[in-house]
């Protein structure tokens, strides 16, 4: 599963969720490199043609077009999010890519484990709530895994209490 609980420093308890990578930085090469050998292809029948001029913006483009896509897809998996749960104080630091922060606290004796089977922005949307907001949890995880976590984020907190 793409989060992990990491080892209790005394009373304290993190869980740190990423998003799943299916393609690694090598993968991610062939797969270019590979796309960029067929596509090109059809240029072997008319080379030494005027035709290969015409052909081949348009196939480099496609390439640079692919490259583009799963490379963007590949920063947007620097995702993190990580929950500290500690007797007096729960909080969540979303991290995206790009560096940027976003924040959550709450006493963890008030915080709601909720899991919205429908109407989120996922199935089975998991939030927590407490301290006048309610945040989401893991959206990039699949539905298994957000209901798995949504048990295991209340068994924890429950342990708080």
């Amino acid at each position: 599963m793409p989060y992990e609980w990491l080892p209790p420093e005394g009373d304290t308890r993190r869980l740190v969720l990423w998003p799943h990578r299916s393609l690694t930085r090598r993968g991610f090469v062939w797969f270019v490199g590979g796309t960029a050998l067929l596509i090109s292809m059809p240029l072997f029948a008319v080379l030494g043609t005027i035709l290969l001029w015409g052909l081949l913006p348009f196939l480099a483009a496609a390439v640079a077009g692919i490259w583009w896509a799963l490379a963007q897809s590949w920063r947007d998996g620097n995702l993190t999010e990580t929950l500290t749960l500690a007797p007096r104080r729960m909080t969540l630091v979303r991290r995206v890519p790009g560096g940027i922060e976003q924040s959550w606290e709450a006493n963890p004796f008030w915080v709601a484990v909720r899991v919205y089977p429908s109407g989120g922005k996922v199935p089975h949307y998991l939030t927590l709530k407490g301290d006048g907001r309610e945040v989401e949890l893991g959206a990039f995880l699949t539905e298994d895994e957000r209901l798995s976590l949504a048990h295991e984020i209340r068994e924890a907190v429950a342990r708080l209490r």
